[in-house]
């Protein structure tokens, strides 16, 4: 289960793009990638400088990641939370498709992309990063990563288990930790290494659950780290650990820039990829940057709050709330609680999350024009008002304090009261 296949796919479905113009890899291609944000996956076959072609949007729609896992849109909720609850291990192999040419790393060969105006360097969005702590524990994850030069990158941890790995190899009194930088990947794997599984628990077993068993995997020759051996290139590296320099400022999901920060620096070792490879990318602040990290937490929303609600149906991260900050649930009421109940378990579930509206079942969660209707004919403050100040909340959100990440949250349960004539809040049918 490979890019490539996927691409055929896409292609066969009529749901790729395929991009003659010659495009160069500073603004012109995360131009054309902006253009067509919700439309279909792009192949840009004349990337000025290289003779590798770049593919996007893979992963931009609920549908299309649907589709190239084989799983209904329906159900792709509970087959990732069962992925990561019964996790499977891969096969490993002894060599693969990407082990094709081994050679030494040069980033400046690969056409990574420069998205914005004031990007200061080039960025990879699309790679993951699998590392293994010394008691094997091993971490699957998406991190975007600044090019230094040929042999460096920069490297944005957030403290979630890679950082606790890096905690862990310090404590130790390593200075480095072992890594694989992995590109050109099956959505399988960029679905599983951006879900919410807890610590302990590889990625990529996540991911062999989500393919029923059929990924392969490779373990590198320079590091102690794994890889896919489908993967399009594959870059050894180490993180330094003693080592940090400043990353950013980077446009984030909410399309304005990060905050610069101190970051390790990953050198690399050495580089393997396979022939005629195709680079990856993934447009920052973009639908596929906002469903890759928003589906896995849709995905633990619901299954949190169907733990006690079993009326819970679907849950949106939304497009105007960055596929991060906005929640709307749907849910079959049978409690006058169960409205605030749902928002409570969504902001525990969730964190970063800073609005959440429920509805009932007949808003469709992906329209915000039904949404903002059923906030103006079944919402009143004074009632379904949630508010929670001081709380954890995202360091995407520019408005909240992203140093402390302190801010305040608010739910609006905009569903149907119980007690009340319930025809009066019904949409009006007219009839065939």
């Amino acid at each position: 289960m490979d890019l490539r296949k996927v691409i055929d796919e896409l292609d066969a479905r009529r749901d790729l793009r395929r991009i003659t113009e010659r495009a160069r890899t500073v603004f012109d291609i995360a131009r054309i990638m902006e253009q067509f944000d919700r439309g279909p996956a792009l192949l840009f076959e004349e990337v000025e400088g290289f003779e590798n072609a770049v593919v996007s949007g893979i992963c931009s729609n609920r549908k299309r990641v649907s589709e190239t896992v084989h799983i209904s849109e329906t159900d792709i909720y509970d087959r990732l939370m069962k992925s990561i609850a019964f996790p499977r291990p891969p096969n490993v192999r002894d060599d693969g498709p990407v082990a094709e040419i081994r050679t030494e790393p040069k980033l400046s060969a690969l056409p990574i992309l420069k998205h914005y105006e004031n990007d200061p360097a080039p960025y990879m969005t699309s790679a993951i990063v699998s590392a293994t702590a010394y008691d094997s524990t091993e971490n699957v994850s998406i991190h975007r990563m600044m090019v230094l030069d040929d042999t460096h990158l920069v490297i944005r941890i957030v403290p979630r288990h890679l950082y606790r790995f890096c905690e862990l190899a310090r404590r130790d009194g390593a200075k480095t930790l072992d890594v694989a930088i992995s590109l050109g990947l099956h959505p399988a794997l960029l679905v599983a290494a951006s879900s919410p599984a807890p610590f302990g628990v590889s990625e990529y077993d996540v991911a062999n659950a989500l393919l029923d068993g059929r990924l392969s995997l490779i373990q590198c020759s320079n590091v102690t780290a794994r890889a896919p051996a489908d993967a399009e290139i594959v870059l050894e590296g180490r993180i330094l650990l003693d080592k940090q320099v400043n990353e950013g400022p980077f446009v984030d999901l909410t399309g304005t820039y990060d905050i610069v920060r101190k970051q390790p620096v990953i050198e690399l070792v050495s580089m393997m990829h396979r022939r005629e490879f195709i680079f990856q990318g993934l447009l920052p602040g973009g639908a596929e940057h906002k469903l890759l990290m928003g589906l896995p937490y849709e995905a633990r929303i619901w299954n949190t709050i169907r733990a006690t609600i079993p009326g819970v149906r679907r849950v949106a991260l939304t497009p105007g709330g960055c596929g991060w900050l906005h929640a709307v649930i749907s849910m079959d009421k049978q409690s006058e609680g169960d409205g605030k109940a749902a928002i409570l378990a969504a902001l525990g579930a969730h964190p970063s999350l800073k609005h959440v509206v429920v509805v009932d079942r007949d808003i469709d969660v992906d329209d915000p024009l039904e949404v903002e209707w059923a906030i103006a004919t079944r919402f009143q403050a004074d009632k379904g008002l949630v508010l929670v100040d001081n709380i954890r909340s995202s360091s995407l959100d520019p408005s909240s304090d992203q140093e402390t990440q302190i801010g305040a949250k608010m739910g609006l349960d905009a569903t149907i009261p119980l007690s009340k004539n319930r025809g009066k809040f019904e949409k009006a049918v007219i009839p065939e």
